[in-house]
């Protein structure tokens, strides 16, 4: 069978469209659970947010790498496995997530509308998506398998910086989000989407043996730590125009304290672009 745009295409979107009615099945049955006061405020609609990213990253993802167009029947079959491990990650994770992040307060936030929880919680969702859309590559049970340890590597590496980054900060992330900060959460965010950027990036490319492929993963992922200098000296001294500081300093007082939007979606741009353009040139 040739392997033609056409043929992608469709597959492609028949692909997501069923994902995504598998993923509102997930939700439907995750609401039934809730009170029905907290089925659709405004922190679960954007977590609804981050899974509806995700679906669409994982399914193009998948589609890319085992549609070859030798044989319908083998492209189906890989196609299925694949999008459902992809589809199970997000979900996983995500449902993880939720009981961990922000010192495991997130559910009793979401649950009572908290909009600066529901951007964290899809911030993470975000990350997820954009992770297990690199891992899902393969053509064989043995790159399932692989997939899957590469997706946790992922995350465990995804995690330590994160974790690593907001400790710069002299607030407390927390803290501020359990307040409804939402300046907080919009740099919390940036910062978690950015990692995970470059994180993905460095699983990208065939496997050529554990030693050369983490070697590789190494190389790319070191680069998180451009985005210190980016806060403290790009975004901080030249663009807010104040003197640059190791930790905290005028950047941290307009989030923390003054709850700065503006700020903080400038701080979250910076980290973005900064990630993107390492992407692309490494």
């Amino acid at each position: 069978m040739e392997h033609g745009t056409l043929y992608v295409a469709l597959f492609g979107a028949g692909t997501i469209l069923v994902m995504l009615g598998v993923l509102r099945i997930i939700q439907r049955v995750r609401e039934r659970s809730l009170p029905e006061d907290q089925r659709a405020n405004a922190a679960r609609r954007l977590v609804s947010v981050g899974e509806v990213f995700s679906t669409f990253a994982v399914g193009a993802s998948v589609v890319k790498h085992n549609v070859h167009g030798e044989s319908l029947s083998a492209d189906l079959a890989w196609t299925v496995a694949f999008a459902a491990l992809g589809l199970a990650m997000v979900q996983g994770v995500g449902s993880l997530s939720m009981r961990t992040l922000l010192r495991a307060q997130l559910p009793r936030e979401l649950a009572r509308g908290n909009v600066a929880a529901g951007l964290a919680a899809a911030s993470h969702l975000v990350a997820t998506g954009l992770l297990a859309s690199r891992a899902v590559a393969g053509h064989s049970l043995y790159a399932l398998g692989l997939a899957m340890a590469f997706f946790a590597l992922a995350m465990v590496t995804h995690g330590l910086f994160v974790a690593l980054f907001r400790v710069l900060t002299s607030y407390d992330d927390a803290e501020q989000i359990d307040g409804e900060n939402l300046a907080a959460a919009l740099s919390y965010s940036g910062v978690t989407i950015a990692v995970a950027v470059l994180v993905a990036r460095g699983l990208e490319g065939d496997f050529a043996g554990w030693s050369a492929s983490l070697r590789g993963y190494a190389g790319v992922v070191a680069w998180c730590l451009a985005l210190y200098p980016v806060r403290q000296l790009v975004v901080e001294g030249l663009l807010l125009g104040a003197r640059p500081s190791l930790r905290g300093g005028a950047l941290d007082r307009a989030i923390g304290t003054d709850r700065s939007e503006g700020m903080a979606a400038l701080e979250a741009t910076a980290y973005l672009g900064t990630a993107l353009a390492i992407a692309r040139l490494a």
